[in-house]
């Protein structure tokens, strides 16, 4: 079952019934018959383990501990937004396991041997599906082709920053004054917004995995909490590449990031990817790419499983 993306952008009180979030938020309704504006209380339900990921986005959404509780228990995430609406912080169940502790042993015992070719395979991934979106876009992408083929252990040759530039060049070269990093003018707001999307969707399948989202497999930054997501969620970044392609095409840059754009970027959990020949929502591809990291740390397997862009 595709878990849902709930997002929270008006003042609203989030509450806990009978395992059903409860929404109450102000409606306002014209009366006919009085000039003035009368204020009613709208209610919606929903079924907590129906829930993936929960987005705050308003100063004025008050959020229950009782809901808070039944949603980390449900392995959901919550994702809260700064005054510029942009995902700010991640909260997430400290256990989603039932075997937690042997999984985390096998992680913490992995070898930097294994750990540095799961990330040269990551990386080739990564690059490959780079590749592939910019055919998709009729853009000649021949250069990516040997980086992606010749990735060695640990990246040692650093192909993924190498092919970064190409690709950012090439995807939004028709842009003025373009250039990839966090606080870089538009459209980067709307890969920021994207990425945090896929960031607590990994996350999530992370610690459904009964594995440590901290210790990563590259990433080792130790003001991190999520190295392990930054980590996996590399050969998805296309993904959203493609969507905010779209959207720019659609709808232009903005530095504010319209609700329409919003609307299409918390989709992104849903959206159809193709992982080992089969199609299935970007959610459940990450669970398996996590599950598959876990048989990577015990043996049982030497190989992850990454989407493929097509």
């Amino acid at each position: 079952m595709i878990k849902r993306t709930l997002y929270f952008g008006n003042p609203s009180y989030l509450s806990l019934s009978n395992g059903q979030l409860i929404v109450r938020l102000p409606e306002v309704e014209k009366n006919h018959d009085l000039p003035e504006i009368i204020k009613k209380e709208a209610v919606a339900t929903i079924p907590v383990e129906d829930i993936g990921i929960v987005v705050l986005d308003n100063k004025q959404v008050t959020i229950t501990q009782g809901l808070l509780e039944a949603l980390m228990t449900n392995n959901a995430v919550v994702l809260t937004c700064d005054s510029t609406h942009h995902p700010t912080g991640l909260l997430m169940p400290l256990s989603g396991n039932t075997i937690q502790n042997e999984r985390f042993r096998d992680q913490l015992d992995a070898s930097e041997p294994l750990k540095k070719q799961l990330w040269a395979q990551t990386t080739s991934q990564k690059i490959k599906n780079q590749s592939k979106l910019l055919e998709k876009l009729g853009i000649d992408a021949s250069y990516l082709y040997p980086l992606y083929k010749n990735v060695k252990s640990g990246d040692s040759d650093n192909y993924e920053a190498t092919a970064a530039v190409f690709f950012w060049q090439k995807i939004f070269g028709h842009i003025n004054g373009f250039v990839r990093y966090r606080e870089g003018p538009p459209p980067n707001n709307y890969l920021n917004y994207g990425y945090a999307i896929l960031r607590a969707t990994m996350a999530r399948s992370i610690v459904g995995a009964g594995l440590l989202p901290t210790l990563g497999i590259h990433h080792a930054n130790r003001y991190n909490a999520y190295c392990l997501a930054d980590d996996l969620m590399e050969p998805y970044r296309p993904f959203v590449d493609d969507i905010v392609y779209d959207l720019v095409a659609k709808h232009g840059i903005n530095t504010d990031i319209p609700k329409e754009i919003k609307v299409e970027l918390l989709k992104i959990p849903a959206m159809d990817v193709v992982l080992d020949d089969e199609k299935s929502p970007l959610m459940n591809a990450t669970q398996r790419t996590a599950v598959s990291l876990v048989k990577c740390f015990s043996g049982e397997q030497k190989k992850l499983l990454h989407p493929e862009f097509s």
